[in-house]
């Protein structure tokens, strides 16, 4: 059994599919999985220069929003606790990276 953390970042986002729900440290949903990226991929996430790289690392879950997270958030991948028939992560919804807004 490996002890690399980017190893396990990916055992666990390999578990993770577009549609599940997303549940935050508190019980809260953060909002459903929009796609899944592993740690190294070449797609930076619409996130702040430094923050995208950091995410690019860890691999990252992309997170269409609910409730007052309107708009779509990064989850890395040292940001989720567990995966099972939803998504739970060790952080707070609102501490979570959101996407920048693409539109003027």
């Amino acid at each position: 059994m490996s002890s690399d953390p980017e190893e396990a970042s990916d055992a666990l986002l390999a578990r993770i599919a577009p549609g599940m729900a997303v549940l935050d440290v508190e019980g809260e949903q953060a909002g459903i999985v929009g796609g899944v990226q592993f740690a190294g991929t070449e797609v930076l996430p619409e996130a702040p220069l430094g923050i995208a790289e950091d995410l690019v690392d860890t691999g990252y879950v992309l997170i269409d929003g609910a409730g007052h997270l309107a708009n779509d958030a990064y989850a890395g991948g040292d940001q989720i606790d567990d995966v099972s028939d939803v998504v739970r992560l060790n952080v707070r919804r609102l501490d979570l990276v959101r996407a920048e807004s693409t539109t003027a």
